[in-house]
């Protein structure tokens, strides 16, 4: 199939609206970016407008639609309950598939069964043990979600609803892998993703002067961010995160736990396109919607200058704009030469270009701010990829790779 037939959409039905206030949250900021008396719902028309042009777009058998926020559960149960229908309604034959990113506090069990009758798979954001999760993850009031969360995790699992673990990874979590990986081992958690935290302070003075000249605000982050945030994860402490917990994982817990992280890193060595955007060779084929149908480049990209338009619009015609492709493409043809020639490029693509703001040592723009951690990461796991990887070749399981390291 043609890769240009071929996109996904991150749909926020209450766009950034959030019931939480996570210290390390970027999209909530957003909301400025809408009038004070705005409503942060998605309308009947844009929902049909979106579900019907969606599933007409792609030449896939099974289509995935993935709804993020904020908090999506904002919405409510009709929401969905009627998007359900509408996808029924245009489905013409094909599987479709719904998938939620929640951070859990507004879950019960009637949600937990809508989940589980039609088939949603939930992530489920929990940054670790109590400690951990409680030290960015607060509500407005500023009041813990832990135990919230947990009993969301409980009701989930008793309504048999299929779900997966997201776990952001701070500068304070970096330095407890493997209590954190221990902790959702306990949970009998089998699908977990790790998410790198990295976020730059603006700084108030450029930002001012920025504005004042007419700066386009992803030239304003651009520019006026060059210093991270307390909560960033260190420039090598992500890498030595992943590590410390492949190497619990590797001996005990290939095949029984399925640390996302580590099966994409097993498909770029099989020689697999990257399942996710941020290590593929280009970009662009992964937006963002917004509760009003606003289409923008990436989810990472929600500025003025990167909407593409409003899904009212025709979605295959926005998704192939000029624009859109050159971005697509920046992401590859931007690398630094440092980053060109490195071993470990075909795993890595240079991640995220939102991540690329260091200059390399040959004072070349770019570098990305985590390349210290991947470079780390992927050396360190190479042999044991390779071992995979030959195993797979030879009919036997990636699993076994467990008794090799028990010889």
């Amino acid at each position: 199939m043609d890769k240009y037939n071929s996109f996904h959409i991150l749909a926020k039905p209450t766009g950034p609206i959030c019931n939480l206030d996570c210290t390390y949250c970027y999209y909530t900021e957003k909301e400025a970016y809408f009038p004070k008396d705005h409503s942060f719902r998605m309308s009947d028309d844009v929902l049909e407008s979106y579900i019907k042009q969606y599933i007409a777009s792609q030449d896939t058998q099974e289509i995935v639609f993935a709804w993020q926020g904020g908090e999506p559960t904002l919405i409510g149960l009709d929401f969905f309950r009627k998007a359900v229908s509408l996808q029924n309604k245009y489905a013409n034959g094909k599987q479709i598939t719904n998938t939620i990113q929640t951070n859990g506090t507004l879950i019960n069990d009637r949600w937990c069964e809508f989940f589980s009758a039609h088939h949603f798979l939930v992530g489920l954001s929990l940054d670790g043990p109590e400690h951990i999760h409680d030290r960015y993850r607060i509500d407005r009031g500023g009041k813990p979600t832990f135990e919230l969360v947990m009993k969301s995790l409980s009701m989930l699992k008793n309504h048999l609803v299929e779900y997966n673990i997201l776990t952001c990874v701070t500068r304070h979590a970096s330095y407890n892998p493997l209590e954190i990986y221990h902790f959702l081992k306990q949970q009998d958690i089998q699908y977990i993703q790790f998410i790198p935290i990295v976020e730059r302070e603006v700084n108030e003075g450029a930002v001012e002067l920025s504005l004042r000249h007419g700066t386009p605000p992803s030239l304003l982050m651009e520019e006026a961010q060059q210093t991270v945030t307390p909560w960033t994860v260190e420039p090598d402490m992500y890498g030595e995160f992943l590590i410390q917990i492949f190497n619990e994982w590797v001996r005990h817990d290939v095949g029984s736990v399925y640390v996302m992280n580590f099966e994409w890193a097993l498909a770029s060595w099989i020689g697999i396109s990257s399942p996710i955007c941020i290590f593929s060779e280009e970009c662009g084929r992964a937006v963002a919607m917004e509760h009003n149908g606003d289409l923008f480049s990436c989810d990472h990209y929600v500025y003025p200058e990167y909407r593409l338009g409003n899904i009212t619009d025709s979605l295959t015609d926005m998704m192939n704009l000029p624009s859109q492709l050159t971005f697509g493409k920046k992401k590859r043809d931007t690398l630094p030469s440092v980053c060109r020639n490195c071993e470990v490029r075909f795993a890595c693509h240079g991640e995220c270009p939102k991540h690329r703001f260091l200059v390399s040592e040959q004072s070349e723009p770019g570098l990305n701010y985590l390349c210290a951690s991947y470079k780390k990461y992927f050396k360190h796991i190479n042999p044991y990829m390779k071992m995979m990887k030959q195993l797979l070749q030879d009919g036997f399981s990636a699993s076994y790779i467990k008794e090799i390291m028990m010889d």
